[in-house]
């Protein structure tokens, strides 16, 4: 759990008991007949009711709740083999059954059900049976039939011919036949094609990824003609006063067959008290956005750049995502320890060292810390695909690691090669993969640093009065960011050039060094932007007292620590303290920050970034997003210089309009 809440019906379950002491008793009641009823217009309502129940179950289980008080609260798939009469109900409950039990393979595998961690119990549920491998075959042999049915009706309609003999009705209504027809298989169609999204996702190395999205399209489409269905089902229902927010059918009806508290006394680790389903409507946009995330993953290029793996990811986290598409894209990135399956992790890490040649190199595969590195880039991106109090949570402590074996690796390297750390035209191969290695491990000990801090703002950890220190580090990290960004690059193109390569690869060498570049000027303005806001918000601590830290209950300096408290322990970056960031906020003025004008300079930047991120949509964003910090930072740095700083009547705050990390400084007059 990422916290505990005191009546949170995850946590603090309470006592509800159910009328019945088991299944049985209940369907003697008539709690789960078969058929659903003996009037067949009332019994094609009823188990569309009982479809949208389940869905809306299916959709509140993602969310973190526990099979048996959301799907398996259904006594008809409790004991299915009941159901086998009624070919509609039997049909949807098993493939609605297999694509659970996948789903719940897929996220225990992915081990991200740690967050939730009731998601993956089945407290002794029927979840297999030895029908369910054909599940697809029994669905398309009913959804067969009922389209005949469909296509009977429309060539009736046009020609003012009756049905044939051999087409038995959906129900006893001619007149409401069609709309029943789309009704139910706009249902079992859904189910069909989901079930094959999340079939084709689990194969191995993304060969199902393409097929994915053909079925993420046809869901999408199902799923708009379900909403479509609302409007004859709520004019079938008797119901005249209908709450769409509290309803779990389209119809506004309570469906048959569910029992919320049963399984609370026939299975002893079930939670006794009943959930609150989501609506209807909610569950239609929970799994609208689910597939949405679904065909983003399906999209990826298995690109086996590191870099680029890493940006996706933190470019998908920003749809904040549930449970589920985490968990699949978890499985898809890291298989038998492989990148999607099939590359190495030494063999990324040689890429990334821009090292082609050593792509396959046993020796360097089993190296001591090639191999942990490659351990530690699984662990990355496992972390990254966790929710954002997880992730960040795990990526300070995977930093002691990071630079656990960034020292290691220094040391290893002044022990075989001496002092020496410049490149040298005589150096051999061997020192020059252990230096960039070294290089690369503390680039990425500093983009794990980076990543940690503004994590810290999507979750609201950082008050108005710790934004300057908090400000402060990030333009520190940043900084080392850059510094050990270009000594990589450098060391690698200093080999190539060694090497006397081809005009070709020459030129290949430009088109990565461009990138580098804009990569480079990006994170410069992430610097100026940093130091930028972390000087204003001194100098208005310093000249006005605002923005002063309360010293209650703990002084500036342990919250320093509290925030920074992983990185110091890491020493990311070294030679960095409290003091460091005491020495540096209390001598900033209004006149040095006037001076220097961080956020004009930004402004000089970002044009010529736009033409190297022209066919990165994303990129394109995050650049008119920091310009409109930059810009408005610019406009209220004026303000506060012309007005004075410490003028009485000046009020400062900070706001995240334009930008998730970085703020913007409104100023007013009282």
């Amino acid at each position: 759990m990422s916290a505990l809440e005191i009546m949170d019906p995850k946590m603090d379950s309470g006592i509800e008991r159910s009328q019945y002491n088991s299944i049985e008793e209940a369907i003697e009641d008539g709690v789960a007949p078969i058929p659903l009823s003996m009037d067949r217009t009332l019994d094609v309502q009823c188990s569309i009711d009982v479809m949208d129940h389940l869905f809306s179950c299916e959709a509140t289980w993602h969310k973190g709740h526990t099979l048996a008080q959301t799907v398996f609260t259904c006594i008809y798939l409790m004991r299915m083999e009941r159901t086998s009469s009624h070919a509609v109900l039997n049909s949807f409950c098993r493939i609605l059954r297999a694509t659970c039990n996948a789903i719940i393979s897929v996220v225990s595998t992915a081990r991200t059900h740690e967050e939730e961690d009731l998601f993956t119990m089945s407290f002794g549920l029927p979840l297999r049976d030895e029908g369910d491998d054909k599940c697809l075959s029994i669905l398309n042999s009913v959804e067969e039939t009922i389209s005949r049915q469909l296509r009977a009706c429309k060539a009736q309609a046009f020609s003012k011919k009756k049905t044939p003999e051999d087409l038995e009705s959906l129900q006893n209504n001619p007149d409401m036949e069609e709309d029943y027809c789309r009704a139910m298989l706009c249902r079992l169609r859904f189910r069909k094609h989901f079930y094959h999204v999340v079939m084709s996702m689990r194969k191995p190395h993304g060969r199902g990824l393409e097929l994915a999205r053909k079925h993420v399209a046809s869901c999408l489409t199902e799923l708009s003609l379900m909403l479509k269905s609302r409007e004859f089902l709520k004019s079938q229902s008797n119901i005249t006063l209908q709450d769409d927010e509290n309803c779990t059918t389209a119809s506004g009806c309570q469906p048959v067959g569910f029992d919320v508290s049963l399984n609370s006394r026939l299975l002893s680790p079930t939670p006794p008290r009943a959930v609150k389903v989501l609506s209807w409507s909610n569950a239609i946009r929970y799994f609208e956005k689910l597939l949405h995330d679904l065909d983003v993953i399906c999209a990826l290029s298995l690109d086996p750049v590191l870099e680029n793996v890493l940006r996706f990811i933190v470019q998908f986290q920003k749809s904040v995502p549930d449970l589920v598409p985490r968990a699949f894209l978890q499985t898809l990135l890291v298989q038998d320890g492989k990148l999607y399956g099939q590359n190495l992790f030494s063999d990324v890490i040689s890429r990334a060292l821009s090292l082609p040649d050593i792509i396959g190199d046993k020796e360097f595969q089993m190296n001591e810390f090639v191999v942990q590195l490659g351990q530690l880039v699984i662990n990355l991106l496992k972390i990254l695909c966790t929710n954002a109090a997880w992730q960040r949570r795990k990526l300070g402590k995977s930093l002691q690691d990071w630079s656990t074996i960034s020292i290691q690796l220094e040391l290893a390297l002044k022990r075989e090669f001496g002092e020496t750390r410049n490149v040298l035209h005589h150096e051999n191969m061997c020192m020059r993969v252990s230096k960039q290695l070294l290089i690369w491990t503390q680039e990425q000990a500093y983009w794990v640093a980076s990543r940690f801090l503004t994590l810290g703002f999507e979750l609201d950890l950082y008050s108005p009065g710790e934004y300057c220190m908090v400000y402060w580090y990030m333009y520190v990290v940043f900084t080392k960011l850059i510094e050990k960004m270009q000594l990589r690059v450098l060391s690698s193109s200093e080999t190539s050039r060694r090497k006397g390569k081809k005009k070709k690869d020459h030129s290949k060498d430009s088109v990565r060094d461009t990138t580098f570049s804009s990569s480079c000027l990006l994170l410069q303005c992430y610097v100026l932007l940093s130091e930028g806001l972390s000087m204003m918000l001194a100098v208005l601590r310093n000249e006005s007292r605002s923005f002063q830290l309360p010293s209650i209950f703990n002084s500036e300096q342990e919250r320093f620590m509290q925030h920074f408290d992983l990185l110091q322990k890491a020493r990311v970056p070294e030679h960095i303290s409290y003091y460091s960031f005491k020495e540096s906020s209390s001598q900033a003025g209004i006149t040095d920050l006037m001076k220097y004008n961080f956020f004009r300079e930004i402004q000089k930047i970002i044009p010529s970034l736009r033409g190297s991120f022209a066919s990165q949509p994303e990129k394109l964003a995050e650049l008119r997003q920091i310009e409109q910090v930059a810009e408005h930072n610019r406009i209220a740095l004026n303000i506060i210089s012309q007005v004075g700083p410490d003028d009485p009547s000046m009020r400062v705050s900070f706001e995240f309009t334009h930008h998730p990390h970085f703020a913007v400084a409104v100023v007013k007059r009282s």
